[in-house]
């Protein structure tokens, strides 16, 4: 496949596209790089084509693209945020299908951090080095930090690539020894494209209506295309997040019950029916939804420390029930 190629499928990315193209074609390839940009903006699928070059070349075939993409290629180690459950860490992506209570924030831990350097320093099997990618890097733990530090201080003969949406997040040691790969917001004509071009990938594939929950609705709430800020991928996740919410949840929130007994009614149903991630994704929503609505700014800021204390571990239910309190002017 002609380098030109490689990345066909990556679109509205041009500057991104044109660094990780210059590294392969002059083979001048740095021990680690950083992709950097918001969720569903395309840098897992342009990590996934760069390693594609780094491990076969300008002569890569559907194979090695099918492998990379299935997590199963010999020289390829893929790390992603997980969950501690019954003594077992259990990666995001399988969270659901193993029944995890995802009651705390998933993590990079250190057990992860520590396989890295090995498998780097390993001899490759099919290509020509080893390659490590680590998903969400920004949700390292602090010794799992100072473990990838110490990799990248001596990171051997291997190559690692970690996807972050908050590269600020990093230590500023971890940052500068990356090459940066920066992905930009889509703009509307670049972001439609990508949307027919998951739509026509779900027709060929024969999904049914059951199945097809990334496809549009006029019930879509206006704050979804808002909240997405030119992702098409976090749009597809917005509308999934927004269809699995329990019926009638989001008017109720939006209502912002002056009763005390509704307040406190709906605190017990927001912190029982979903978990702690679809939780801070409905206040995302609701920030937005009462800021179109009124922009107050001291109604923004209580958000902001429910936000906090629901990341902090505070119990759910009860931040929950003191925010809805306070925002509908029961207590002060």
């Amino acid at each position: 496949m002609p380098m030109a190629d490689l990345f066909a499928d990556l679109i509205g990315q041009p500057t991104a596209v044109a660094l990780m193209r210059s590294s392969l074609e002059q083979q001048r390839l740095a021990a680690a790089y950083l992709l950097s940009g918001p969720e569903g903006v395309g840098r897992r699928l342009g990590g996934l084509r760069f390693l594609e070059g780094v491990l076969a070349g300008p002569a890569s075939d559907l194979a090695v693209r099918r492998r990379l993409s299935q997590g199963n290629h010999p020289d390829l180690l893929w790390l992603e945020p997980t969950y501690s459950h019954q003594g077992r860490l259990v990666p995001v992506s399988q969270a659901m299908a193993e029944g995890v209570s995802k009651r705390g924030l998933p993590q990079i831990r250190l057990e992860q951090i520590r396989s890295v350097g090995p498998f780097l320093a390993r001899r490759a099997v099919a290509g020509p080095r080893p390659v490590v990618v680590i998903e969400a890097v920004e949700l390292m733990a602090e010794g799992a930090a100072n473990g990838l530090l110490k990799t990248l201080e001596e990171p051997g003969a291997g190559l690692l690539l970690l996807l972050s949406t908050a590269p600020e997040r990093l230590l500023s040691t971890i940052r500068s020894r990356c090459q940066l790969i920066p992905f930009r917001p889509l703009d509307p004509v670049a972001m439609a494209e990508v949307l027919a071009q998951q739509a026509d990938v779900a027709d060929a594939s024969g999904a049914t209506d059951a199945d097809a929950s990334d496809a549009p609705e006029a019930a879509d709430p206006p704050e979804l295309i808002e909240l997405a800020a030119g992702a098409p991928g976090a749009l597809l996740e917005h509308r999934r997040q927004w269809r699995g919410l329990p019926s009638g949840l989001a008017e109720r929130l939006g209502a912002l019950p002056a009763d005390p007994l509704e307040a406190m009614a709906l605190a017990r149903d927001l912190s029982e029916a979903l978990d702690l991630d679809q939780q801070l994704w409905l206040l995302n929503w609701w920030q937005l939804f009462l800021w179109r609505r009124e922009p107050r700014l001291p109604q923004q800021q209580r958000l902001e420390r429910l936000r906090g204390q629901l990341r902090g571990f505070v119990q759910p239910r009860l931040a929950w029930e003191v925010a809805l309190l306070e925002l509908s002017g029961v207590i002060v």
